[in-house]
């Protein structure tokens, strides 16, 4: 059974920095994607940041590229993301998924195979 586990969320001023991890369990990840998606409310869940569990090779979404980092704990099994320069518009639950059925770095949220239940982070103005 998969399971993933967020946490690190919470409420921060515009400007300031907050770092998410993702605590992974449940079988091997080696060749898996992990990926951070978020939803605010009233939209829909949309990509963040995505890394390649064995390779290390990421992808970002446009609107975090140079404020957000995503990386990863082999050892701890744990994936982070790490979000600078935070904005108000960044207010979202964000989520931990994992991709185990493709070779390539997903941004659809439909081509995960398994969710966290999400942690809040708020960015007040």
């Amino acid at each position: 059974q998969v399971q993933l586990v967020e946490s690190g969320g919470g409420l921060v001023q515009a400007g300031g920095s907050l770092r998410l991890s993702c605590a992974a369990s449940g079988r091997t990840f080696r060749g898996a994607t992990m990926g951070w998606f978020r939803q605010a409310p009233g939209n829909e869940r949309e990509f963040v940041a995505a890394i390649k569990w064995s390779a290390g090779s990421t992808r970002y979404a446009e609107f975090v590229k140079g404020r957000f980092s995503i990386s990863r704990d082999n050892a701890k099994n744990t994936v982070y993301l790490q979000m600078n320069s935070l904005k108000p518009e960044d207010t979202a639950v964000y989520y931990c998924a994992v991709q185990f059925t493709a070779y390539y770095i997903a941004t659809r949220p439909e081509n995960y195979d398994y969710w966290g239940q999400g942690t809040q982070v708020t960015v007040s103005s």
